[in-house]
């Protein structure tokens, strides 16, 4: 059996799949232009922005190069952690994780504007204007990473004042846009940008030299986190932090307006009351009960009586208010010449319409006559053919 569907709920249903195609197209069309606004340094992503190429350049240049999707309260001591440009804040939980695996003698590599919230001593400052464009950072400070790379480039998006007690390594006069400090056991860098590890920026001079002096020579597990770009060991967490979570909002607001326009006409109606007439015999009884229960038998007679003399006058061509003796006269000239009962029948009725103790019988007999006399004359009858013709 087709499903068949109301005019309007088609409608409705056609202008919801033509909003969806649209959005579709929309991310379709504009979504690379999209993503360039919004690359994140990503050891999975090959844009220009992504960091692909530094994390297999770590990898098959023999260092133990990990992806790391879980929370970093599980970090394992003894390992180098590259924060790459987080756009989340940490939790404190968090925080006191990073504390403990520092003090561990664990080594923290953070990039980005808002990667100094997790670090245990903080004084770096966002600045997006300094990002607009990329920058020559030559070293100010002696050490190994400075022999390794005497300048880099790099687009910062904040920066280190120059009187902390951090030891600035790169940077252009108190723009200090990469510093290094120990605690505890261990160490943190923090990066101005990602740019040196992305995988437009590392072909730039001294960028490649300045990753692998960073990394330094230790044989200690390299962790590149993914949990704050949203890769997380879990599907719901995944799906939340990516842009599957349009898609499926987009696909349940269609099933929505599918749902609502077949349950509108497929759900329990309630047939509208309609206004039932009585048919013509049920109407008779009704008003002969009235008459009966009300004891005016002789205003049955009348109105039988009107309606016989309305159409008999009508046939004979005469006035309505013609004269009893008159209307007598006009059938005897063109119905009953010799009929003194009809003349009888006449006086009766005239005289019954106002007796108010007309018996049911009499009055019963008294409109069977005078139907009768309808009947031969075919009072109507006639009218009703040429009505009708």
């Amino acid at each position: 059996m087709p499903l068949r569907i109301d005019p309007r709920d088609r409608k409705l249903l056609l202008g919801a799949g033509v909003v969806f195609v649209l959005l579709i197209t929309g991310v379709v069309i504009f979504g690379d232009e999209q993503a360039e606004k919004t690359e994140v340094p990503s050891s999975y992503s090959t844009a220009s922005g992504g960091a692909k190429a530094a994390y297999l350049l770590l990898s098959q240049s023999g260092y133990d190069t990990r992806r790391w999707e879980r929370p970093l309260v599980a970090l394992p001591q003894n390992a180098t952690v590259i924060l790459a440009d987080p756009q989340e804040a940490p939790t404190q939980q968090e925080r006191e994780s990073l504390k403990s695996f520092l003090a561990n003698g664990g080594k923290i590599i953070a990039t980005g504007m808002f990667s100094g919230t997790f670090l245990p001593e903080n004084e770096s400052v966002p600045d997006m204007l300094l990002g607009m464009t990329w920058k020559k950072a030559p070293a100010v400070s002696p050490s190994a990473i400075t022999r390794a790379a005497p300048e880099i480039t790099i687009a910062p998006q904040a920066r280190w004042p120059s009187y902390t007690a951090a030891y600035p390594l790169y940077g252009d006069g108190d723009e200090i846009v990469v510093v290094e400090y120990p605690y505890g056991r261990g160490e943190v860098l923090w990066w101005a940008a990602a740019t040196p590890l992305t995988n437009a920026g590392l072909k730039e001079p001294g960028n490649l030299e300045f990753l692998l002096a960073s990394v330094g020579d230790s044989k200690a597990p390299i962790l590149w986190d993914e949990y704050i770009h949203g890769y997380r060991q879990t599907l719901g967490s995944s799906v939340a932090h990516s842009p599957v979570k349009w898609l499926v909002l987009q696909l349940s607001l269609l099933g929505l307006a599918v749902v609502a326009t077949f349950s509108r006409r497929r759900g329990p109606t309630c047939p509208p009351r309609k206004e039932v007439r009585l048919s013509p015999l049920e109407f008779v009884q009704t008003l002969g009960g009235l008459y009966e229960n009300a004891g005016t038998a002789s205003v049955a007679v009348d109105i039988h009586y009107q309606r016989f003399r309305y159409w008999l006058t009508r046939r004979l061509g005469v006035g309505n208010n013609v004269t009893l003796h008159d209307l007598q006269a006009a059938v005897s000239d063109r119905f009953a010449p010799k009929d003194d009962h009809f003349a009888a029948v006449l006086q009766r009725c005239e005289s019954a319409k106002t007796d108010p103790y007309l018996t049911e019988a009499e009055a019963l007999h008294l409109v069977q006559e005078l139907d009768e006399y309808a009947s031969q004359w075919k009072l109507f009858e006639g009218p009703r053919k040429e009505k009708g013709a």
